[in-house]
């Protein structure tokens, strides 16, 4: 097996002067209870090659399939920045034009940020730093935190470098400036905090960009009805939109085909639209190619020149929505489609449009229709209309799933994760976001009344995730690519220095609607940054009161208590050690059950875990007494298993650890020095045995003081295997059959047969009586009061409650 694991600088220059033969191994003797002492649950990690893969941005698929996806991606991801041209002139000039040079200047910059930001910043550069085929802010600090100790929550684990989606696959030691930088953040709290704060802004901008999108949209695209008064638009908006959110609930598995050719029509319209208003009114507007237009603009309008470019910025609106809803689509699925059919679309609607304003500039508030010749106006029309719902829906749909990824890392309250689709995995719906977003929409669309002012509200949700979103690619060049110095700092001057000036002219109009996604990004922030406090705080009191393993030990003596039958899931947020929360259950209730496992779901911060590297298992001694720990490790786009299933691949897996215990312990004796293979598969094939092979090394190295036998060598793994005796696999093939492990396995079973039980601590965590004030207001409640009020845990998981114990306990922090 090919270990997806990087080794650290370290570590790699003493592999490389030092590393030690499999003859050498071979000869020597294992102190197996030195062994032991090494966490176990390294024995299971690291089990299947690292073949798997949870999205298509690292497959090579085919030609036939990328075109199928880039079809697909018309329909999701694109009606955002394919409807803005619906309002971009009407919100740049707002004033009116009273230069027909200036139209020439803003077509220069929309050309030019168009070609700079969605495609050469996103599509060619930003697409290539997703997580295993996801995107998003999340994915970004994922993949910055698999690379550098960053998380605030100490529960690292080095089994989880093994699994496959780690892709730890360049030296870390190629680079000092790659190796500086991160062992800079991982020291510095500060650094750590302000890491952690780029996605839960960038998160918080996102939820704002799709309660902003519906109402410019939908607002922009009803407006169009020239009959009609401006209540009218409004409450004809607002009932679409009520219609577009009832429908959430049904899920987007059929989006992509159902509405890529609405959107297909739609860009073919525009772009249709704009070659005949180029060649009809002023094919001259063609000059804006030239950069000179814009220096000329800025120099003529100077201060009002820098105020537009918070009209101008809608031009790209959607943009970040081709890297939130990667994982759904493949990377050069998503570069086909807008280089070859969203680009050339949107950049000749403007150019038309231009070309339009420079004989008709007095129809500049209403550009769209006004551009459109008489006899298709009313199918371009209905085909608007369909469009600005469609952009609606994917930045709902991108929303939803970037707050999914922020629960399961722990940085947003629990709420009702739905999965609508077994196709795509990574489409959800939380029914909470749902009809609180619907809430807003409704309440903006009726107050701003126009478009003018929710576009001001628009572009700074829209800009702050560049900026957060440039930040975090130059940390990834940084640490991840360890790409050379002059390509991070061009990508960094050229985009944040555009992202920044874009940003400082949306922010001048604060008081015009800016402070609209401003203020709601506040508020979300503000309860995602005590819900990550408490929840971090909460983990480091489990960890610092965790149980010795001596209490079970005295448990086992203890003739008072009673063990009753079947299998008992105490859960717990801790990953080491036995949590507290253990012996308060027996102190209240007296019994334990026949089989216990001391249950730790754990969010790593990649996409998907395969099922085969998900149950990590340890033995608790005594070893009769039969308590074991277990962590269930899930990637962010991963959806918890319904109980039943759970259940059942819990105890097969708790078996097969049973199995591998017995191999370790009885089947190999100090004195053979050889290594026991891992077993018989259920098909009866041989059981690979290379990771645990690799870990028993790492193990045996780490007792004896040596080095280790470098872990990506399949040749010295290949070796070390083939010097194993013949009579320990034998011994091995035959373990499957020795009492001891048909006694284990058969207790389990009727243990699973007569029933599995939840124990669930209701911890009521508290600050200290020493605290500050402004601890005790977050913690007593701010935190309990956003607790009171999301789904519980037993909820989230579906937990049946005629099988569910809860015992309350109260954590000072």
């Amino acid at each position: 097996m090919q270990a997806a694991y990087t080794a650290t600088a370290e570590e790699t220059e003493i592999e490389s002067s030092t590393a030690p033969t499999t003859t050498n191994l071979k000869d020597r003797k294992f102190s197996w209870p030195k062994l032991r002492r090494v966490d176990s649950l390294n024995l299971e990690a690291g089990r299947v090659s690292s073949h798997h893969d949870s999205g298509h941005g690292s497959k090579n698929l085919g030609w036939k399939t990328t075109l199928s996806l880039a079809f697909q991606s018309v329909g999701i991801i694109y009606g955002d920045i394919g409807t803005s041209p619906l309002y971009v002139y009407a919100s740049t000039f707002s004033k009116g034009i009273h230069d027909n040079n200036d139209i020439l200047g803003v077509l220069s910059l929309i050309i030019y940020t168009i070609i700079l930001s969605p495609l050469i910043k996103y599509v060619l550069i930003v697409l290539w730093a997703n997580d295993n085929g996801n995107g998003g802010t999340f994915a970004l600090y994922s993949l910055i935190c698999r690379h550098a100790k960053v998380s605030l929550i100490p529960n690292h684990q080095p089994e989880d470098k093994e699994v496959s989606n780690y892709k730890l696959d360049i030296p870390s030691n190629q680079l000092r400036r790659s190796q500086m930088v991160k062992e800079k953040l991982e020291s510095s709290g500060v650094a750590k905090v302000i890491l952690l704060m780029f996605p839960i802004l960038g998160t918080s901008m996102v939820m704002g960009d799709g309660t902003l999108t519906p109402c410019i949209s939908v607002l922009s695209a009803v407006s169009g009805i020239k009959s009609l008064s401006q209540e009218a638009v409004v409450g004809i908006s607002i009932v679409i939109l009520i219609l577009l959110f009832s429908v959430q609930r049904f899920g987007t598995d059929k989006v992509g085909f159902t509405f890529a050719p609405a959107v297909s029509l739609w860009f073919l319209c525009i772009f249709g639209t704009g070659i005949y208003n180029l060649f009809k009114h002023d094919p001259g507007v063609l000059r804006a190619f030239n950069p000179k237009y814009i220096f000329d603009y800025f120099k003529r309008n100077g201060k009002k020149g820098w105020a537009s470019l918070g009209g101008v910025v809608l031009c790209i609106t959607g943009t970040e929505a081709m890297f939130a809803d990667l994982g759904h689509f493949s990377v050069r699925a998503i570069q086909l489609s807008f280089t070859c059919m969203v680009f050339p679309s949107i950049l000749m609607a403007y150019i038309g449009q231009a070309a339009y304003l420079m004989k008709f500039p007095g129809d500049v508030g209403n550009t769209f229709y006004a551009s459109i010749p008489d006899p298709i106006y009313w199918p371009t029309f209905v085909i608007a209309v369909t469009a600005a719902i469609i952009a609606s829906q994917a930045m709902l749909s991108a929303a939803f799933q970037i707050i999914s990824q922020a629960v399961n890392l722990g940085c947003f309250p629990r709420v009702k994760v739905v999965h609508t689709s077994a196709k795509y995995e990574g489409q959800v719906y939380i029914p909470e976001i749902n009809y609180l977003i619907m809430t807003a929409c409704i309440l903006i669309t009726a107050s701003f009344r126009t478009t003018e002012k929710i576009g001001n509200a628009y572009g700074i949700a829209v800009v702050a995730v560049f900026v957060i979103t440039s930040c975090l690619v130059t940390l990834i060049m940084l640490i991840v690519w360890k790409a050379s110095k002059w390509r991070i700092a061009l990508f960094f001057m050229v985009f944040f220095t555009l992202d920044t000036i874009y940003l400082s002219s949306v922010l001048a109009k604060f008081t015009q609607g800016g402070y609209l996604p401003i203020a709601f990004s506040f508020f979300l922030m503000t309860m995602m940054g005590i819900w990550h406090y408490a929840h971090k705080e909460r983990y480091l009191f489990e960890l610092n009161n965790k149980v010795s393993s001596e209490y079970v030990r005295d448990l086992a003596k203890n003739p008072e208590i009673r063990r009753v039958p079947g299998i008992g899931l105490l859960y717990s947020e801790l990953v080491q050690g036995i949590p507290p929360i253990f012996p308060h259950f027996i102190s209240n209730i007296t019994s334990v059950h026949s089989v216990v496992v001391l249950v730790s779901i754990k969010s790593i911060p990649i996409s998907k875990v395969a099922l085969e590297e998900r149950f990590l298992f340890r033995m608790v001694e005594p070893r009769d007494y039969r308590v074991y720990r277990c962590v269930v490790r899930y990637g962010y786009n991963d959806r918890i298993e319904e109980t039943k299933v759970f259940e059942e691949q819990l105890v097969e897996y708790l078996k097969e650890f049973i199995r591998q215990e017995h191999f370790v312990l009885e089947d190999a004796s100090p004195e053979q020095g050889s290594i026991p293979n891992s077993g018989l598969q259920k098909d009866g094939k041989p059981r690979r045995s290379s990771s645990l092979a690799v870990h028993m090394e790492e193990s045996l190295s780490l007792s004896q003081g040596e080095q280790s036998v470098p872990r990506d060598s399949s040749s010295s793994i290949q070796s070390f295997n083939a010097a194993k005796s013949n009579d320990s696999s034998a011994q091995i093939i035959a373990g499957s059959t020795q009492p001891g492990v048909e006694e284990d396995l058969q207790i389990v079973q009727k243990a699973m047969d007569q029933g599995v039980f939840y124990l669930l601590g209701e911890a009521q965590v508290v600050a200290k009586q020493d605290s500050s004030f402004l601890k005790k207001f977050i913690v007593n409640y701010a935190y309990s009061f956003i607790r009171k009020n999301v789904r519980q845990g037993e909820k989230v998981m579906a937990i049946p409650r005629t099988r569910l114990l809860r015992v309350g306990m109260v954590y000072e922090i």
